[in-house]
């Protein structure tokens, strides 16, 4: 009825129980241990020793468990606050960034010697077609239509529309853009207009005048919008075709319109003396 693994099971528990009753009448008596306490000691004490270790066993993984715990606990409390400092010089950052750029606003200011309004750049035509941003300055704050908007770095547009707390700025790179120019070493005059390609192009410069590759680009004036020698860009490419009168002159702005952040749009209307070409 019983397999031999039940017999030696229940043989073990009788074996330490004996073992138990016989440690603990000799502890009483205080007298010498007999030969049957011997043996019984000498063969439980493997099992004794088993469960001793598996105890100790047990008991270290549940001291380094909690201390596991413990340590985790501290990860994630020392994680939280490395993700705090990061966002804290993050925003230090974006804060030195911008005074940066505000403080090259303010030098341009105070070179242009004209009445300005700085505004932020607060949104994007998402449509491929247009080259437009939103701007948070509007009638409001002085902002009309057909008012030019430059950076530290060229010309930026113009204002397309105005409503009382924003404003529509046409950047130059847009094809339905036009501003007056003139190669700044030769003074050769042509009309710069913005290309899909993210280049401009400076067109009715007549094949006589000489154009090369790295020439600055600024504005002539003469368009009764922008002041005269703001920068616009430098020649990229130059090509004279075997037939017409014309060049045709590839620009690369100086402004990069996919960085632009803030700008400064001219409120006042320029003076005659300021459109001559000098």
């Amino acid at each position: 009825m019983f397999s031999k693994k039940m017999i030696l099971i229940v043989g073990a528990i009788i074996l330490i129980a004996v073992n138990i009753i016989i440690l603990s009448v000799n502890s009483q008596e205080r007298t010498p241990s007999t030969r049957v306490g011997q043996f019984t000691i000498f063969l439980i004490s493997p099992f004794q020793n088993s469960i001793s270790s598996s105890i100790h066993f047990l008991e270290n993984i549940w001291r380094y468990y909690f201390d596991l715990v413990g340590v985790a606990q501290q990860n994630d409390a020392l994680s939280k606050k490395l993700m705090a400092a990061n966002s804290k010089i993050n925003r230090l950052r974006e804060i030195e960034l911008s005074h940066a750029r505000i403080e090259q606003l303010l030098e341009f200011k105070s070179e242009l010697k004209r009445q300005v309004v700085a505004a932020a750049i607060v949104g994007k035509d998402p449509s491929p077609w247009y080259k437009t941003v939103i701007i948070d300055k509007g009638r409001d704050s002085g902002v009309q239509r057909g008012m030019p908007v430059v950076t530290p770095k060229g010309i930026a547009g113009l204002i397309m529309d105005a409503s009382d707390a924003y404003a529509k700025v046409l950047l130059i790179e847009d094809q339905n853009s036009a501003v007056d120019a003139l190669v700044q070493g030769t003074r050769a005059r042509g009309i710069i207009k913005g290309e899909p390609s993210g280049l401009l192009s400076l067109y009715y410069v007549l094949r006589r005048h000489t154009v090369a590759k790295g020439d600055i680009i600024i504005s002539s004036g003469l368009d009764g919008v922008f002041p005269k020698g703001l920068q616009i860009g430098y020649v990229h490419e130059v090509n004279k075709p075997s037939s017409g009168i014309f060049q045709e002159v590839f620009v690369t702005p100086f402004v990069d319109f996919e960085k632009l952040e803030e700008v400064l749009i001219l409120t006042d209307v320029p003076q005659p003396e300021e459109l001559s070409d000098t």
